[in-house]
């Protein structure tokens, strides 16, 4: 059991026949009246975020998460194919339980994949990769003043935000937490 004074990002808990994550918190003593936790949750089985308030004495069960480090092999139609280093055994994730994470993960990169009581809820890939650009516009030289952007498609599909003077062929480094450009690759 842990209780809610306790509470700090990360920390998985059951409550309300559900798993959450908190995502923030925060300890408020007001002048009058009792101290209490204002929490906001995640929903680590269908992603939903909700906002709680505790009084620092309640306990909750803490959730134990499994993470595993796996390897991603490739995708087919329904599924995303990921094999363990350690036995060398494959699993198959269905593409709609963690889609969104997956895309900035190339073939043969290892990700933890995130499981509640045997069921597979998220995947964290490595908080940087370098990807290729694929297609892009064409960028030229002082056509702003500030930092402007374009679209980017990079090798695994996904589309970010780069600036102007990147070009197709060029590695550029992408944060995976927020998908946003950070900086080009030099070979």
């Amino acid at each position: 059991m842990i209780s809610a004074g306790d509470f700090r990002n990360g920390v998985t808990f059951e409550y309300d026949n559900s798993v959450f994550q908190v995502v923030e918190f925060l300890h408020v003593k007001p002048g009058k009246g009792a101290a209490f936790v204002r929490t906001k949750l995640r929903n680590v089985i269908n992603g939903g975020v909700v906002e709680r308030t505790f009084n620092p004495t309640d306990k909750v069960q803490e959730a134990r998460i499994e993470r595993k480090s796996k390897q991603y092999l490739y995708k087919d139609d329904d599924f995303y194919n990921f094999m363990d280093p350690e036995t060398y055994e494959q699993d198959q994730i269905a593409i709609a339980d963690i889609e969104d994470a997956m895309k900035f993960v190339k073939e043969n990169e290892d990700v933890m994949i995130l499981s509640y009581k045997g069921k597979v809820f998220s995947c964290e890939p490595p908080l940087f990769v370098e990807l290729e650009v694929t297609e892009t516009e064409p960028g030229f030289a002082g056509n702003t003043a500030q930092g402007a952007t374009k679209p980017a498609v990079v090798e695994t599909g996904a589309t970010v935000k780069v600036p102007l003077f990147i070009n197709q062929g060029e590695k550029i480094r992408i944060d995976t937490r927020t998908g946003e450009y950070m900086e080009r690759v030099k070979n």
